[in-house]
């Protein structure tokens, strides 16, 4: 078994560990006896699965700040599913980790509200040096509350080169185009797309990494969503993706296994070319030569926007996690101690060669790992905001959106169903938030 799939055995059971452990997660002095001293402080870090690198370059980081300071980093993993209930019921009682990770942007009104539970960070002197987009994603009022690293998530369908070349299909542009590449592919007796539904978040992407098309029908529908102006089902691209996803699934394009796949084996399926596609992020391929260096995943898998609904627009996402102090820990200044030493030039260079899926960070002075090929395309396309970074009440039931797109798959919904429940759903969240959208 290979070594990140080795940590990821230990996060997990660190994950059922800390979903009893949280309860009582605060901060406690170290073995020295002088809880003034700061060799005595740990830190409590509370994160779900995907907020950390499977590389467990944090975890080495953490220890090389112990090593420096005597400040110890207790990682506390819980499963990406029950993170967001869970830290929301922690921070609620007062019981949550002294460090935070959560996902951005915060000052959407459907987030966690880490202003309100953190420490404002604003005058660090690291703040100045994130990108714009990356600080208002952990900033509120103009005040930062969190630090970030990775660059803008991008998701794009990944192919394997040789594959296509062999059967000589180009790159598709539309969803017809699409379906004809798959099908095409399957005849040849190979899945054409890994799919997974056990982690329940990567199905729920090309619902809402394609806004780009609903901002080309209406440059302001985002505000308009945002002030219950208009609702999804006055947005065709949304029903039409979801239909679309089942006519893939029901015509075998997804393989006969996609419902018990895991996300953690699609880089074992693209290696050993059981299948032609996935959608990921363009550093997928460092995280795939990194396990199957023979592959040569660098070279051999190319990328293409996704085509569903026919979009040809990159989703963009500012900012995926950052990290926040909480405000009733007992060590803030220790804390922004570990902020300021991941912030340093040489641990962000350390980060960004230590997370192979990492192409780019959010700190300019960071070059990024993109070769020129893959520059060139990411210049030469549009670019668009992601819907969940950008309107309320999508990103806080993503993993619910997920399930509502598995019993589609398992014929005990609809498209039509799966769209209603969304829609429900987003108005139950916004009544609970008292939002004047839904309640003047």
């Amino acid at each position: 078994m290979k070594k990140n799939l080795k940590r990821w055995a230990g996060l997990s059971l660190a994950g059922v560990m800390a979903l009893s452990s949280l309860a009582g997660c605060g901060s406690e002095g170290g073995s020295d006896g002088d809880s003034g001293s700061s060799k005595s402080v740990t830190l409590t870090f509370g994160s779900h699965q995907s907020g950390l690198p499977t590389s467990g370059i944090v975890q080495d980081l953490a220890k090389e700040f112990e090593e420096e300071t005597g400040i110890k980093i207790d990682f506390q993993i819980s499963p990406d599913a029950q993170w967001r209930d869970l830290i929301k019921v922690k921070l609620d009682s007062g019981e949550a980790p002294d460090i935070i990770c959560v996902d951005t942007p915060i000052g959407l009104a459907s987030s966690i509200h880490m202003d309100q539970y953190c420490v404002e960070l604003t005058d660090q002197e690291w703040v100045g040096r994130m990108e714009d987009s990356a600080r208002s994603a952990v900033s509120v009022d103009d005040k930062t509350y969190g630090i970030t690293f990775p660059g803008a998530k991008m998701y794009f369908y990944l192919y394997n080169k040789d594959i296509f070349q062999e059967l000589g299909l180009e790159v598709p542009t539309t969803y017809d185009e699409f379906k004809d590449v798959c099908q095409t592919i399957l005849d040849a007796g190979t899945t054409p797309v890994y799919e997974c539904t056990t982690n329940g978040w990567h199905q729920v992407l090309p619902l809402f990494e394609t806004g780009g098309l609903w901002l080309a029908d209406d440059s302001e529908i985002y505000d308009k969503l945002n002030a219950n102006e208009v609702d999804l089902d006055e947005i065709p691209h949304l029903l039409t993706i979801i239909e679309q996803l089942q006519e893939c699934a029901e015509a075998g394009y997804f393989g006969e296994d996609y419902l018990s796949n895991a996300w953690e084996n699609a880089k074992e399926a693209m290696a050993t070319e059981k299948c032609a596609m996935t959608i990921a992020e363009l550093g997928f391929r460092g995280e795939v030569e990194a396990d199957y260096p023979d592959f040569k995943a660098t070279e051999k898998l190319g990328a293409f926007i996704m085509p569903w609904g026919d979009n040809q627009t990159i989703g963009v996402n500012p900012a995926s996690n950052a990290y926040f102090i909480n405000k009733d820990s007992k060590y803030t200044e220790e804390a922004k101690q570990f902020f300021e030493f991941l912030a340093r030039p040489e641990n962000l260079q350390k980060r960004l060669d230590g997370q192979p899926e990492l192409s780019a960070l959010c700190w300019p002075e960071i070059e990024s790992k993109y070769s020129e090929e893959d520059q060139a395309f990411l210049d030469s396309a549009e670019k668009a905001n992601v819907v969940q970074t950008s309107v309320n009440y999508i990103d806080s039931q993503w993993m619910d959106i997920g399930k509502d797109l598995e019993a589609m798959y398992t014929g005990a919904s609809s498209p039509e169903d799966v769209l209603k429940t969304i829609m429900d759903r987003r108005t139950e969240q916004a009544q609970l938030q008292k939002d004047p959208g839904w309640t003047e």
